[in-house]
């Protein structure tokens, strides 16, 4: 079946859906640009209509449930929490590609989840994708006038370590929330800075890879400098992979996109307050944690999880990590 005729045929059921509150929180997701969210979840289902159908249902289920529509009007309080949160879960929007992709950057190994609880790294994470599809991407495709609707990511593995495996959880927790409610959002994820630790796993986690998948992961030589300016400009670059041969930076001060202190992140905290205030007229803002499900990861993900799991204690010998620290996701 041509992949036009997919689309076709997901279409008409997606039109069918009776539910309003369904239908506003489609239009959410689309932003203007519902052909295209269909090819993503058809994409992530191997282009099976129905499989992509129940893919997109649940998703629309889980987003009206978890009310994913107001997540940018519950900011994180106070500030200081905040900060916290930013501190220990690394993530930022260090500039745009040349093509105008926003460049997503993550600090995988030095993030250390250990701040606040669970629930508000789960939280903070789904603000973050909500806020690149509703304000960063659309702002991208006004800006360099063609639709944007993906991201690169460049994740950074310095300071990995096998103590990583305590936060291996909540790491499940926010990919299987990634693959099943935003697919196909990265169009290619570049690991730069991995230690021995990183290739060790790759190795054996490379082949339980999806195709699809194995295509979109470049693993880069060291901080990947060189080959991350063919595609974007060096203001672009996250501030991880700068560094000279002599450590020194070209302008003395690396803006690092990872502090609250970066505009990006101004920006994202100052538009959750906004829309918090425009809510307020409804409902007072609460402090405390939003409690979000975390859906069944899809079994082949967690085949991946467990391998992880496994290679990093053979790699940790004979129990150096006898303990995994069980996260709760409760309220």
């Amino acid at each position: 079946m041509a992949h036009q005729e997919a689309i076709k045929q997901l279409q008409s059921l997606i039109e069918d859906v009776e539910d309003e509150s369904m239908k506003e929180t489609f239009k959410n997701m689309h932003q203007g640009n519902p052909t295209e969210t269909l090819v993503r979840f058809l994409k992530a289902r191997d282009w099976n209509v129905s499989k992509a159908h129940k893919m997109l249902i649940d998703c629309l289920d889980w987003r009206i449930t978890n009310d994913i529509d107001n997540i940018l009007a519950r900011p994180i309080i106070p500030a200081e929490l905040y900060r916290a949160v930013r501190d220990s879960q690394l993530i930022g929007l260090s500039g745009y590609s040349k093509e105008g992709l926003p460049v997503i950057a993550v600090g995988v190994g030095l993030s250390t989840y250990d701040k606040a609880s669970a629930n508000y790294y789960l939280q903070s994470h789904i603000q973050m994708n909500e806020y690149r599809d509703r304000v960063v991407l659309p702002a991208a495709t006004k800006k360099y006038d063609r639709h944007i609707s993906t991201c690169l990511k460049i994740l950074d593995m310095t300071g990995l370590k096998l103590s990583a495996l305590n936060q291996i959880k909540l790491m499940t927790a926010i990919s299987t929330v990634d693959d099943l409610n935003y697919p196909e959002k990265t169009e290619t994820y570049y690991i730069v800075n991995a230690p021995y630790i990183f290739s060790a796993c790759w190795k054996v986690v490379k082949p339980l890879l999806q195709e699809r998948t194995k295509k979109k992961i470049q693993v880069l030589q060291g901080n990947g400098r060189d080959e991350l300016l063919k595609i974007m400009d060096y203001n672009s670059l996250p501030h991880f992979c700068r560094k000279e041969g002599s450590g020194s930076s070209r302008n003395g001060t690396i803006e690092n996109c990872f502090s609250l202190d970066h505009t990006f992140h101004q920006m994202a905290y100052n538009h959750m307050k906004q829309q918090a205030v425009l809510m307020e007229s409804v409902s007072p803002i609460r402090h405390g944690s939003v409690h979000v499900d975390v859906p069944e990861p899809d079994p082949e993900d967690a085949k991946i999880a467990k391998t992880i799991e496994s290679e990093f204690q053979k790699l940790g010998k004979n129990g150096l990590i006898k303990t995994l620290s069980g996260l709760k996701f409760d309220g």
